[in-house]
This record gives structure tokens, C-alpha cells and sequence, in this order.
């Protein structure tokens, strides 16, 4: 059931699911032409709208699309329990600080000196695992492309970036902290856009000539 009520102080209400309140913020824009429903990582509901788009209106439209809704919030909860933590080439582990020299492993743990740079540490073992699983893909690759230099650095909405221009293919250093099955694939992904600059199904076919099993991984991404 949905429960819907307006705060005391704003335009901004709520939803509640599974016993939880949702904050639904309304963001209301001058010249917006269309409404859009979206669920970000704080797990907030935003509705953006028109400036004139009456609360009730908003209400209507959040009980209309309610499943929806609720496919995005149990979506971004997945992804929340996919990015808390220590992970490292698809296994979490247990952080723990100690007095350490350096990172030091066992079967769940991981043993994490005071004052760790681990955003260095993750950029140090990606230059060496991301450069390797390059260099085995595109020698391994089924057509003739150009060579290629690698790039690594954190992004926020995208797991590889390839210019065709000068041939440098970007990888997102989080994915030191996935299976390296995933790296394969984003790898493989931005090789096939020297061939092809689209998604088109030329395209897609030619990462299932280099990748049978691709869409396992380009699906799973969408959890992390």
C-alpha cells in the first residue's frame, strides 16, 4: 500500500515500502516540459516537473508508476550492498585497521594500515591488471585494429571510454574491485568501437565474436 503525505514545511512528500519512509523531493523548473520520476543513490525519490504541476498531479503520477518505483528503489538497494565495503577482483572483504605495513589478506579480512591511501592502492594493482588484460584481449582479438593506450581513472556513469580519434580506451578504476571477467568485457566492449562507433547490432555482434557469454556481464553491471 502506498502512504503518501506532504511535509510541514516544502512541497516534498513521502513513500513508504516494506516499513521504510521514502523522501519523494519535488523539483519544480521553469519550462520543463515533461515529468521524471528517477531513484539516486541517497535512495530519494526526485520527481522533476513543471513549475506549475500541482502536488496532487505528482501524487497521481507516483501511485500510476508504484511498481516502477519500486523496481528503481530494491535496484539502487542492490547496488548499496554491491558498494559498501572492501571489495577486491569480485570478493569483499572485512576491513580492518591495524598497525600493518601494508594490506594484508586472508580468507574475508583485510588488514588495513592507519592512514591507507586505498584509492592509491586500487589505482597501483589496476595499472598492472588493467595493462595485462588489455594487451591479452587485443592480441586476442578477432579483427584488425589500431594499437591502442590505456587510460585509467574514476567515473561515475560509465565503465569504459573509447576515442577513436586517438585510440585511447578509459577504464573506470572501480572495476579493480569486480571479477576480472568484468574487465574482459568492458575491455572488449571499447575495442569493438574501433570497428564501430555505435551500439548497433553489427556492433553488439562483434562483442559476441570476442565475448560469446557478454551480456552475463553487461547486465550484472547494472547492479554495481
Amino acid at each position: 500500500m502506498i502512504l503518501l503525505y506532504n511535509n510541514l514545511v516544502g512541497d516534498d512528500m513521502k513513500l513508504t515500502y516494506q516499513d521504510r519512509d521514502y523522501d519523494i523531493v519535488i523539483e519544480k523548473k521553469r519550462g520543463q516540459k515533461n515529468t521524471y520520476i528517477r531513484v539516486k543513490k541517497d535512495l530519494k525519490i526526485y520527481v522533476t516537473c513543471n513549475t506549475f504541476t500541482l502536488n496532487y498531479s505528482i501524487e497521481k503520477l507516483i501511485q500510476s508508476n508504484y511498481n516502477q518505483i519500486i523496481k528503481m528503489i530494491e535496484a539502487q538497494r542492490i547496488k548499496e550492498s554491491n558498494n559498501n565495503g572492501f571489495f577486491y577482483l569480485g570478493k569483499k572483504y572485512l576491513m580492518i585497521q591495524s598497525d600493518v605495513k601494508d594490506l594484508l589478506f586472508s580468507d574475508d579480512k583485510v588488514y588495513v594500515p592507519y592512514q591507507f591511501d586505498i584509492d592509491k592502492w586500487y589505482k597501483n594493482q589496476a595499472k598492472v591488471l588493467f595493462k595485462e588484460r588489455l594487451d591479452e584481449n587485443y592480441k586476442n582479438f578477432s579483427r584488425n585494429i589500431p594499437e591502442v593506450r590505456l587510460r585509467i581513472r574514476k567515473m561515475t556513469t560509465r565503465w569504459g571510454v573509447c576515442n577513436i580519434k586517438t585510440h585511447v580506451i578509459t577504464i573506470n578504476l572501480e572495476l579493480i574491485k569486480r571479477d576480472v571477467s568484468y574487465l574482459d568485457y568492458v575491455i572488449i566492449h571499447e575495442l569493438s568501437h574501433l570497428i564501430y562507433g555505435d551500439h548497433s547490432s553489427r556492433f553488439w555482434k562483434l562483442v559476441e565474436e570476442n565475448m560469446p557469454n557478454y551480456k552475463k556481464y553487461r547486465d550484472k553491471l547494472k547492479e554495481f
